[in-house]
């Protein structure tokens, strides 16, 4: 029994230590807000804990947004804490739009913080604005480069000069946006120019095009400048765009010459086989005669003298034929 009694009031004890403890934070932050003149009820500061809420955190902030004159009460930046916000930024965010005159919400606020902005470095980018590089640094790219109508290649960096649209700040577009179509623009009124001399006398050519385009439409931002911080000139394109035509088209005649060549090769080939061909026919007829001969002998249309002048005649054309070989030209025996 002596036991039991020993244990509960242990439990009694550490139970008391607990609360003790709790209650001397509750009653530090309870005074705290009380001389602040955010007051808040001490129950509810004890109860802040069991539902897993940071009393100094919402303390805190509370007194911060009283003293800058903002009508939050204790429930909605409990609200926030427990939606897993920023209730620090939030509270701060309006303080700085509150100072500077901008329109902002504690709805609105909250919104954009729970969508994943930075809502404090919005409100600080509408009051003091950002300038984004283009092409933006540390990229692949170093600059824009785009081609005048005169062939000439122009190389440009840009800054664009922006702020904070908070309206469009919930599903509006990112600075790669931003940077993308500027760099679209820049492309576009290099290509649109003349000459590239005329861009290098007056760069603000590029701005001009660039901001009657309205860019920043549907992003987060708004566009207030854009300056050409650089122009360079590159390579000539459009002579190395002939000069690669040129050995296209070359190479084009020479593949139509080397098909001709190989035609008239294909025809001198089938040249030689009709040649070829109408010899074995000459020889084919020569071959007859012997026969035609023997017929004539049988028949009796031809006699001896007659086979005699035959083959006197074809050794004296052999033989003619062979002088003419040896010489090359035939000589006046030959022409007799």
């Amino acid at each position: 029994m002596d036991l039991i009694i020993t244990g509960f009031l242990g439990f009694l004890g550490i139970a008391g230590l607990v609360i003790f403890f709790m209650a001397a934070s509750a009653l530090k932050l309870w005074f705290q807000s009380v001389v602040s003149g955010a007051s808040i009820s001490l129950v509810r500061i004890v109860m802040m804990p069991w539902r897993q809420i940071r009393p100094a955190l919402i303390v805190n902030n509370y007194i911060f947004a009283k003293k800058a004159g903002l009508s939050i009460t204790v429930e909605d930046l409990e609200t926030h804490f427990l939606a897993q916000g920023h209730v620090t930024r939030v509270v701060q965010s309006l303080v700085a739009a509150s100072k500077a005159n901008i329109q902002l919400g504690f709805n609105q606020a909250t919104a954009i913080d729970l969508a994943g902005r930075d809502i404090l470095d919005a409100i600080n980018t509408s009051v003091y604005p950002k300038v984004i590089d283009v092409p933006m640094r540390g990229g692949d790219k170093v600059s824009i480069d785009a081609v005048a109508k005169d062939g000439i290649q122009l190389r440009a960096r840009a800054r664009v000069t922006v702020r904070t649209y908070l309206p469009r700040l919930i599903g509006g577009a990112t600075e790669e946006t931003v940077v993308a179509r500027v760099g679209e623009g820049i492309v576009s009124a290099i290509g649109s120019a003349d000459s590239h001399k005329d861009v290098l006398e007056n760069p603000d050519i590029i701005s001009k095009f660039v901001l009657n385009k309205q860019l920043d439409a549907g992003t987060a931002f708004e566009i207030l400048s854009i300056d050409i911080a650089d122009v360079d000139v590159g390579t000539n394109i459009g002579a190395k765009l002939q000069a690669d035509q040129a050995e296209a088209d070359k190479r084009v005649a020479q593949a139509r010459a080397e098909e001709r060549r190989a035609m008239a090769v294909a025809m001198e080939q089938e040249q030689k086989a009709k040649v070829q061909e109408n010899r074995a026919k000459v020889i084919l007829a020569e071959a007859e005669v012997p026969l035609a001969m023997a017929e004539a002998f049988r028949k009796g249309n031809m006699g001896i003298m007659d086979y005699v002048k035959y083959k006197n005649v074809e050794s004296d054309t052999m033989m003619r034929q062979s002088i003419a070989d040896s010489t090359g030209t035939p000589k006046k025996t030959d022409l007799q």
